[in-house]
């Protein structure tokens, strides 16, 4: 059959664009690709916004794309699938260094499929890219520049780059910060038949300082473009013994956002978790929590929640949600915390008082010198101004190893530039309150590397029969304690701080009765030894105690100081050293009868807190009258005395007993006559 002229014209043009993708098929596939790399470089550069090389050899395969479903013609189309070895990805500025030595990242062999319908919109879209021992190396320096980001260039490029997907294998990762001061490895190796993880990762090296190690396991495939496809990770990381662990999920990687993890936390002091979170927390006993962590990955920290957490803190249990924010100029923490049941003890590492095996086991010296009693551990106040923080903490319950009776804590615990304020602390004791509000400035700017402090505080309605509530002799006891404080002082413990201080004390207590075993739940030795020089234990009736100390460079010195009971009213002059924790008081008792009417003698405190020294004339030695066991009180009221102060005078005769001590003088040093005022 003879095609006509038209006919042969149709198949003639049928031929040539059926020949024309043949041809350019075979060509693009036997052509050498090795040509083409000038042109990529110069786009993938272009696009990245940094030096891009292939520098070994360039080869192309066709492939059937496997992301999404056949919808329309131009998914039966393969695509041009790369092999690219010898790969380099270089910095983006001179700051990170652009010789030869210094690139972001170079690896072995990289594997990539290229769309090539988008190349004619100059898109360069790459469904997934696969690397093969890899090596990186982030950089950050102390202004927050960084070579992980890849910013907009001034003069865009018309090339686009769009990554969906990324596949590891073995390789090496470096990381070295200035902000925080980290130089860190990570060695990435890939994990066979594991349903959920991909690869895994080993760590070492420094942060904050600090010697970190740890390692984890990460999804196989880091999805771009699906920013609801989790990514799963799992990691434990330790540092001065101290261990952070995560696990969960990373949902939106392109923006390094949408961390969700459970994370425990463990350690012998949670201040010594700053290496590791470089947030700064107290010091405590060994404690470890577990909750629920959601945050963003931005540059310089994120915002981060950790929200239904709960767990020990030595002895106490905790729970609540704090928030962590990166800002500026001071990170920022917030959040509520709370205790069904505070161990008293607890609180001892927060001012250095807790004992010298506690110390060791949170990484402290003991620096506490033989003989002393006030914490001499020193505040790290050079962290104070790194972070900023407003959190409410609040008990329902404090124990100790023996009952104490405080039903409620309740503080507002705010951090500003380096200013710590305890606004309001407050308790419930003993059927009564006690509140206070504390000021420490660690900022620096009054005093360096100390504090400068301020503390006001209240006493109102203290039971002493709750107070003590194990004494069965003190059941019928109908006590009460009111008390004040006035104080400030500067320095870097709590020895300086009260051997420094400055202000006013003073204490009332009203109907009670005192006895040893009194002074022996408090854990005073004063009175105890006052008593085993007089005549052993037995209840004396109190009608009223009033004390009043003025407070110059740590050294308290009497105003007025009187106690009444049944047999005697005791005249107490003197001062207490808080600087070097020793005492010089004189006891001058005044008998209510002839049958102690020898109590007229004077009694002689002396020593230190840790070893005082009663000296008692034989006289009064050998009298056991109840008028003698009265002197005991001293003790006790002395010990309260930084935690109580006077309240309103109820009590008539102890307002004249007050009304008396100011028209007193001051008493000399012991051995010199004394001329009393009545």
């Amino acid at each position: 059959m003879q095609l006509s002229r038209r006919q042969k014209i149709s198949l003639a043009s049928a031929a040539v664009l059926i020949a024309l993708p043949v041809t350019a098929s075979i060509v693009l596939i036997n052509m050498d690709w090795n040509s083409a790399k000038p042109w990529l470089n110069a786009r993938a550069s272009e696009a990245l916004g940094r030096p891009f090389a292939i520098e070994g050899d360039l080869t192309l395969t066709w492939q059937q794309p496997t992301t999404g479903g056949k919808q329309s013609w131009r998914d039966y189309l393969p695509w041009p699938h790369l092999q690219a070895k010898d790969v380099r990805l270089g910095n983006p500025s001179a700051w990170a260094g652009t010789d030869d030595e210094a690139q972001l990242a170079t690896v072995s062999q990289l594997a990539f499929s290229l769309n090539p319908l988008a190349l004619l919109d100059k898109k360069i879209i790459i469904p997934q890219l696969r690397f093969d021992t890899p090596q990186v190396h982030l950089l950050r320096n102390k202004d927050g520049k960084n070579n992980w980001t890849f910013d907009k260039q001034e003069q865009p490029s018309p090339w686009q780059l769009e990554l969906q997907g990324v596949v590891f294998s073995k390789g090496t990762i470096h990381l070295d910060d200035d902000v925080t001061k980290t130089a860190m490895r990570a060695d990435v190796d890939t994990i066979a038949d594991d349903a959920r993880y991909g690869i895994a990762w080993k760590l070492s090296g420094t942060y904050h300082g600090e010697t970190v190690t740890g390692g984890g396991k990460a999804g196989g495939v880091l999805s771009l473009q699906r920013q609801g496809t989790p990514f799963p990770i799992q990691a434990d990381m330790r540092a001065s013994g101290s261990s952070v662990a995560i696990e969960g999920t990373l949902t939106r990687p392109a923006d390094l956002a949408a961390l969700d993890v459970r994370l425990k936390l463990s350690g012998p002091s949670m201040a010594r978790l700053y290496p590791l979170t470089g947030v700064l927390l107290p010091e405590t006993p060994h404690f470890s929590t577990e909750g629920h962590l959601t945050g963003t990955l931005a540059p310089r920290g994120g915002e981060w929640v950790y929200d239904k957490f709960s767990g020990k803190v030595g002895s106490s249990d905790i729970s609540g949600k704090l928030a962590f924010s990166a800002s500026t100029p001071r990170k920022r923490l917030t959040g509520e915390v709370h205790s069904r049941l505070l161990q008293f003890s607890d609180l001892g590492p927060l001012v250095g008082a807790d004992s010298s095996a506690s110390k060791k086991e949170r990484g402290v010296a003991s620096t506490q010198p033989a003989g002393r009693v006030l914490p001499v551990e020193t505040f790290k106040t050079e962290r104070w101004t790194s972070l900023d923080a407003d959190v409410r903490y609040t008990a329902d319950k404090i124990t100790r190893d023996a009952e104490l009776p405080i039903s409620k804590l309740d503080t507002h615990l705010v951090l500003t530039d380096g200013v710590l304020s305890l606004m309001p602390l407050n308790f419930n004791v003993a059927g009564g309150t006690l509140t206070s509000q504390i000021k420490l400035d660690g900022s620096g700017k009054v005093i360096a590397n100390g504090i400068a402090a301020e503390l006001k505080a209240s006493a109102r309605h203290l039971h002493i029969q709750q107070l003590f509530p194990r004494l069965p002799a003190l059941q019928a006891s109908v006590g009460e304690i009111n008390g004040d404080a006035s104080l400030s002082a500067t320095g870097n413990s709590v020895a300086t701080l009260l051997g420094s201080s400055n202000g006013e004390v003073r204490a009332l207590i009203n109907r009670g009765s005192i006895s040893k075993l009194l002074l022996e739940e408090m854990g005073l030795n004063i009175g105890s030894v006052v008593l085993a020089k007089l005549s052993g234990d037995k209840q004396v009736k109190l009608n009223c105690m009033a004390a009043d100390f003025a407070v110059t460079k740590g050294l308290m010195r009497t105003r007025q100081f009187i106690v009444d009971t049944d047999d005697a009213v005791l005249h107490i002059d003197g001062t207490v050293n808080l600087a070097d924790e020793r005492l010089d008081l004189t006891l001058r008792p005044d008998s209510k009868g002839l049958r102690v009417f020898s109590l007229r003698s004077p009694l002689y405190v002396h020593g230190t807190f840790s070893k005082p020294d009663v000296s008692v004339d034989k006289g009064v030695l050998a009298l056991r009258a109840g008028g003698a066991l009265a002197l005991a009180v001293v003790a006790p009221v002395a010990a309260l005395l930084p935690l109580v102060n006077t309240g309103p005078v109820e009590d008539s005769e102890c307002a004249a007993l007050l009304a008396q001590a100011r028209v007193k003088p001051v008493a000399p040093k012991p051995g010199k006559t004394v001329r009393k005022v009545r």
